[in-house]
């Protein structure tokens, strides 16, 4: 790796000016669709070729650096989660899967407390499952049919589902940020869930009531008739994730129970007619897929020309500069906080970003008196919080592709991340929660 420098971030830089400038652009000439005109997955691409040509030693041994980002086990367990998802999507709404879980849901929940009880449910799959990528892959399709029929508007809609699914990303216990945030700073699981806990209920909290009146108006007419065992596809993924079974397993029942019951019920319905369902799903799911490839490989070759491990001194060396001392805790909470969000900007990977900042933030909380619980809260927050705000992370590209939104658009209607941030700063601000001695 090479010496902490910010030129490496340049790239980073170059594509999000690309990408948002041109869209923001385009908007203000009136132009439909102006944050698709330039596509993400090409928008990278100058980036890409910068980020290659900044770094050093052999081309070859550059574009392998790349390569290797590509192929993270995370990035490729992503890629795989979007295929199975747009997948299981694509059949069940073939099925009539749906427009059923969407009648049968507002039989049962009173109008006004449909988008409360979208978070809720989101947040409880998460926090069972322990991925907010799995979670939004099963929640999405029934809430955007949700919004459709009732008209809610969709971006809240769908905000409210990104927002429960990183509620429970941040606090399951078997969720991978919480699993490197634990072990990187030495503490146990429960006892970082009880800080973290105190901190992400009351952020719940506010925006379940923020969603109870902005759902207040909603309507909803005479329900048509349906099938409740084209209920079941979701049912079962849902039963799957909560008991612990892996996300792909999960998907890929999901899309087996749904065929099974449309060949069975569905005269007209054959295994040719899956198969094309299956791969629309598959294609559906192209630019993200394409998309988180390329951020991969280029969050690979940030970090090895520098760009990661200088933001992470930067903080530090600010925070000192603005005279903090070893044994200020509130110096050295915010350095913790800040290093880890600014590096899920530009890694894009929130639990990358907790392992890339573990050994560091370890060091932060010993010199500055930050208990372990307390910093293994922090990492895990303020990593899902950026996670779940950036146009370009898979959570949300996932959510906006599903429903057929714009990511950038997206980002300002999920409520959650915006409070839980402001929350999590106050906490800082107010040292609290009071950490008891162990």
């Amino acid at each position: 790796m090479n010496k902490p420098t910010p030129v490496a971030l340049l790239p980073l830089v170059l594509f999000l000016t690309l990408f948002v400038g041109s869209g923001l652009w385009y908007q203000s000439q009136g132009v439909d669709f102006a944050f698709y005109q330039i596509q993400a997955p090409v928008a990278i691409l100058p980036a890409l070729v910068l980020a290659i040509l900044l770094g050093r030693g052999v081309l070859n041994a550059r574009i392998e650096t790349f390569m290797k980002g590509v192929g993270d086990p995370t990035i490729i367990t992503m890629v795989l989660i979007y295929l199975l998802a747009g997948a299981f999507a694509s059949v069940a709404k073939a099925i009539g899967g749906v427009d059923a879980t969407v009648n049968f849901g507002l039989s049962i929940i009173p109008p006004s407390f449909i988008l409360p009880g979208i978070f809720v449910i989101t947040a409880f799959v998460a926090t069972s499952m322990g991925t907010s990528m799995g979670t939004i892959a099963a929640i999405a399709p029934i809430a955007i049919g949700v919004a459709e029929t009732t008209d809610l508007p969709m971006l809240t809609t769908v905000g409210a589902v990104v927002g429960g699914a990183m509620f429970g990303d941040n606090l399951s216990i078997i969720s991978d940020t919480t699993i490197a945030a634990t072990r990187t700073q030495g503490c146990d699981m429960r006892d970082k869930f009880r800080m973290n806990f105190k901190i992400a209920l009351p952020a719940a909290l506010l925006v379940l009531v923020w969603l109870f009146f902005q759902g207040s108006q909603a309507h909803v007419g005479d329900l048509a008739d349906y099938n409740i065992w084209l209920v079941l596809p979701y049912l079962a993924v849902l039963v799957l994730a909560v008991v612990g079974v892996n996300v792909l397993l999960v998907l890929f029942a999901g899309i087996v129970i749904a065929g099974v019951i449309g060949l069975v019920s569905m005269g007209n319905y054959s295994v040719a007619g899956l198969s094309q369902d299956i791969y629309a799903g598959f294609t559906g799911m192209q630019e993200i897929m394409i998309l988180s490839l390329l951020i991969g490989g280029l969050g690979g070759l940030m970090k090895s020309q520098g760009g990661l491990a200088w933001i992470v001194q930067t903080i530090e060396s600010i925070s000192r500069r603005f005279g903090a001392q070893d044994g200020s805790r509130k110096a050295g909470e915010l350095s913790i906080s800040a290093s880890v969000a600014i590096t899920n900007l530009c890694t894009a990977n929130n639990t990358v970003a907790i392992l890339i900042n573990g050994s560091v933030a370890k060091d932060i909380a010993t010199r500055y008196g930050v208990d372990p619980r307390r910093s293994a809260s922090l990492l895990d927050i303020f990593s899902c919080v950026i996670q779940g705000l950036i146009p370009y992370g898979a959570q949300i590209l996932l959510a906006s592709s599903l429903a057929g939104i714009s990511p950038l658009e997206l980002i300002s209607h999920v409520q959650y991340s915006w409070i839980l941030a402001l929350v999590a700063l106050l906490s800082i601000a107010l040292n609290w929660p009071k950490v008891k001695p162990v």
